[in-house]
């Protein structure tokens, strides 16, 4: 906590009916004003018994020397929460939509921003870095962080998201960023630069500061025939450099600002995220990696969760295999080490061998994989185009929840047998039921929700 200077510490007096009185009191100043709606001010304002002050713990990063610690402020029920995740929803989709050819989330879209790079770029030489942004949340000073969000708002000629004004979403977003507050060791802090890991805001307002960050590093790596993508605070470079000149390059980079320091590796052979990455007599390969750290527990068959959870985790990872392992003996030897994990996990052989079976007849995969077909096969999985995401008429549709328990297991579809029964020629049919399932009370919710 010393290390960012990023908290003040307020000793035993606790903020939370402070900060509870000038939230509510700014949002009916912004109401008054005009600034925001009614029904934004009923959506946004809290009540006392409904919020709680972040608390602040450590995860061990165990795959590192040293195994630092990261610091995440849980604030389910923060005061401010609400208009964080309001603003981050607004926001999200413009940042994806501003910085799609330079950031990534996840490692397949690796692979392919990799592999089309490569048919005309890769050498024997040419060498793999990954940069670490130091610290990027706790980093960013407050007021710059939020002018980045304005910044990208105006370069999109944004002038209002959501009936929101631009100004008001300035305002909200720096309301938040000023006011997080959280407890540790009986003591309460606040933050004074940075956003708090845990704030949806946060996220969005430390990607739009890297971006304008990052842009005379694109333009100089895209100009000498080089690949860069983004991961959050990781970054991958590709490229045809003397390794000399590409560490002189960094230490450049490092001084265009003072808040971003970017901690860096470089080789022939190199890991990003969890993938291997490495090239062998002027080819490219790529496998899964596993961190020291992983271990093989994951969704037990045995646990109390809906069928179709458990179907998706080995389809899901034989189909993060393909896209990741470039030969078929790394294929093999990743699927053969799924299969031993399924069944520590007390999956059974004929659900895994289902499961393995129904993603290749999704991608319309006819015979088994083998020496001969794997390339083929797997590029084409590759090329498969992203299943856009599902859009719903909220106005058509009605979301029905319940608590998941063995007992349930036929629930849907005897809702599904009366709901057509009874309202099968009622008007009443054009609305769409899709029932949804929450877990039960268990221990784990209960630690993640409390301190």
């Amino acid at each position: 906590m010393n290390k960012t200077a990023a908290y003040t510490c307020l000793g035993a007096n606790d903020p939370t009916a402070d900060l509870i009185d000038r939230t509510n009191k700014y949002l009916l100043d912004l109401r008054l004003a005009h600034w925001i709606t009614q029904k934004q001010y009923e959506q946004l304002s809290i009540k006392p018994n409904e919020v709680k002050l972040a608390h602040l713990y450590y995860l061990p990063k165990a795959h590192k020397p040293g195994t630092p610690l990261r610091p995440i402020i849980s604030g389910l029920k923060h005061p401010t929460i609400k208009i964080s995740r309001l603003l981050d929803k607004m926001l999200r989709p413009l940042f994806d939509r501003l910085a799609r050819d330079t950031t990534i989330t996840s490692g397949s879209e690796l692979v392919k921003n990799l592999y089309n790079w490569s048919k005309t770029n890769l050498r024997q030489d040419t060498l793999f870095c990954t940069l670490d942004v130091v610290d990027l949340y706790t980093v960013i000073p407050q007021t710059d962080g939020i002018l980045a969000i304005r910044r990208m708002l105006d370069y999109l000629n944004v002038k209002q998201v959501d009936g929101l004004k631009i100004e008001t979403i300035i305002r909200l977003g720096r309301f938040v960023m000023q006011n997080n507050y959280f407890q540790y060791n009986n003591q309460f802090y606040h933050q004074v630069r940075g956003g708090a890991m845990g704030s949806p805001l946060t996220l969005t307002m430390a990607n739009c500061y890297m971006y304008f960050f990052e842009q005379k590093i694109v333009k100089q790596i895209q100009n000498s025939g080089g690949l860069y993508v983004r991961y959050i605070d990781d970054i991958f470079i590709s490229i045809n450099w003397p390794q000399q000149h590409l560490t002189k390059q960094i230490n450049r980079w490092n001084e265009c600002d003072i808040n971003i320091k970017l901690s860096a590796q470089m080789s022939s052979t190199i890991n990003f995220l969890d993938l291997d990455i490495a090239i062998n007599d002027n080819q490219l390969h790529t496998k899964v990696y596993h961190k020291p750290s992983y271990n093989l527990y994951f969704l037990p068959y045995n646990s109390v969760h809906p069928l179709h959870m458990k179907k998706n985790v080995p389809y899901a990872m034989l189909y993060r295999t393909i896209q990741y392992c470039s030969t078929f003996d790394t294929f093999i030897t990743e699927r053969e080490y799924i299969r031993t994990a399924l069944l520590l996990n007390k999956y059974p052989t004929h659900f895994i061998d289902r499961e393995f079976t129904r993603l290749l007849k999704k991608f319309n995969v006819q015979h088994p994989l083998t020496r001969y077909n794997y390339n083929e096969i797997r590029q084409g999985i590759i090329d498969s185009p992203v299943k856009e995401k599902i859009t719903f008429d909220y106005g058509q549709t009605m979301f029905v929840h319940f608590t998941y328990c063995e007992n349930m297991k036929t629930f849907p579809g005897k809702f599904h047998n009366i709901w057509n029964k009874y309202f099968g020629e009622s008007p009443i049919n054009d609305i769409k039921p899709i029932l949804g399932t929450r877990n039960a009370n268990n221990l784990q919710l209960q630690l993640v929700k409390n301190k």
